[in-house]
């Protein structure tokens, strides 16, 4: 076990490994876990999903607002999303993390409980990694997935008629990133929203079974997400803002709080996770109709008409 005072550097490379996979149980998914140069995985389906993202400190998390064990959370929720948003399970993840010599080995253990308690509310596990020395925190996760002898659902299959519905929160992590910003010591819900988010875990599966034709998670922004669907399926997509008061009444304390429109929350701000998905008919319960598939051009509207607001975050801005 590390003191709270002993570094990396001081622990060693191959210490914290052993440290960070002691004791974990691993999931049937799993024919060989870590301690050798590669892990062993069965893929009974004869496919398997791969979806890898990064985070990068005070760009994507900061250790004052989060902690390790919070950072450890986010970084697999939002890969699990991505396998979700193909209609898959996630089963196992490789995690490579780079920070500084004289890091308190306790934040990385505490970083690898938040990853392992994520996981495991999946049924997935890490199943190897890497561990090197870099001038801040940088974590690189890839997520790998089960798709159950199903066709993923891709973003390219709504057509028109389709009904357009969303499982799981809108824009609760943009209130949160806000009301940390700001400082504000309130709505506690919202603010852990931001730093550790909640997929749905289960519904990409749901909405593959019910006849999806279309799906994506709410990473970038509802309506760039969106855009994203009207683009590879060449048709429009008009949302509606009645059926999305109720995510905006949610936020409209916050909201009042920081002094912002609680709807640039629910149509632009990501980091939600939340699935949003298109289907021929009703949805699946627990799913919510948002919207409608048209014709096209691709591109998303808000009660007929486009939004003149920020539709979401880009990478490089």
């Amino acid at each position: 076990m590390a003191s709270d005072a002993e570094t990396l550097a001081q622990m060693g490379e191959f210490a914290v490994i052993r440290r960070l996979v002691s004791g974990r149980r691993q999931p049937g998914a799993v024919a060989l876990g870590p301690g050798d140069d590669a892990a062993v995985l069965f893929a009974p389906d004869g496919k398997t999903v791969v979806s890898t993202d990064m985070l990068v400190a005070e760009r994507h998390f900061r250790l004052d607002w989060s902690t390790p064990h919070d950072v450890g959370r986010k970084a697999i929720a939002q890969n699990a999303a991505d396998i979700e948003a193909m209609g898959a399970r996630a089963t196992a993840f490789v995690v490579a993390f780079g920070a500084p010599s004289d890091t308190p080995a306790a934040q990385a253990l505490q970083l690898a409980d938040g990853m392992w308690r994520e996981a495991e509310a999946m049924g997935g596990g890490i199943v190897g990694g890497d561990l090197v020395s870099a001038p801040q925190w940088v974590i690189s996760v890839t997520a790998l997935g089960d798709l159950g002898s199903r066709d993923p659902v891709r973003r390219s299959g709504a057509r028109p008629g389709d009904v357009v519905a969303v499982v799981g929160g809108i824009g609760r992590s943009a209130a949160g990133f806000n009301l940390w910003r700001n400082g504000i010591q309130r709505f506690d819900e919202l603010r852990q929203c931001h730093v550790a988010p909640q997929p749905p875990y289960g519904q990409g599966r749901v909405a593959a079974e019910s006849g999806a034709t279309a799906m994506t998670d709410v990473s970038d922004g509802l309506l760039a997400d969106l855009g994203h669907i009207a683009e590879a399926s060449g048709v429009g997509i008009d949302l509606s803002t009645a059926a999305l008061t109720g995510d905006r009444d949610v936020l409209a304390g916050a909201a009042e709080a920081v002094g912002a429109d609680a709807w640039a929350w629910v149509l632009g701000g990501g980091e939600d996770h939340a699935l949003v998905a298109t289907f021929p008919g009703p949805p699946p319960s627990g799913w919510r109709e948002i919207g409608r598939v048209q014709n096209g051009p691709g591109r998303v509207l808000v009660d007929g008409a486009a939004w003149q607001g920020n539709p979401g975050w880009q990478s490089f801005d």
